[in-house]
């Protein structure tokens, strides 16, 4: 006679695990905002935030689609770290309308080093939740990441 049994799991199993060494997770609001971005286009970009307290990845702020990377620029802070991802929409030589999704690590100067060596430890993790990834930036201070930046990168 076969027996079922019913798992039943903390809540915290809905996230998703990035990084053993620094017990980071994701939460699903950063997975669906992504999700959101890249199918349904209705975010031009996502800044992530790491709470050290509860070592959870979480939305720090969400562009709308009318929103441009000037936005994105302006929403980093100048004295901690953030991950961001961008949707670059740009048209080919051959006319095509293609889009691109970048993930940009900040790491300005002024941050902590702590806050650095946290990020940094923590960033493949999350590259791997966030599938549909195209190209990568890591940047200390703005022109690192510049428009010019994304534009020859999408090339």
């Amino acid at each position: 006679m076969a027996m079922a049994f019913k798992m039943v799991f903390p809540s915290y199993f809905t996230r998703h695990m990035i990084t053993a060494t620094t017990g980071m997770w994701v939460t699903d609001e950063c997975k669906n905002s992504f999700m959101e971005m890249k199918w349904k286009k209705v975010h031009r970009y996502i800044v992530f935030k790491i709470d050290e307290k509860s070592k959870l990845v979480t939305v720090d702020k969400v562009g709308g689609a009318g929103e441009g990377y000037s936005d994105l620029e302006a929403s980093l802070p100048g004295d901690d770290c953030r991950y961001a991802v961008f949707d670059f929409d740009f048209v080919t030589v051959d006319n095509c309308h293609k889009s691109k999704i970048f993930f940009i690590a900040w790491a300005p100067s002024a941050s902590r080093i702590r806050a650095k060596m946290l990020y940094a430890t923590s960033k493949d993790g999350i590259r791997r939740v966030l599938d549909g990834i195209h190209y990568e930036l890591q940047a200390t201070d703005p022109t690192e990441m510049g428009f010019d930046v994304i534009q020859d990168r999408a090339k």
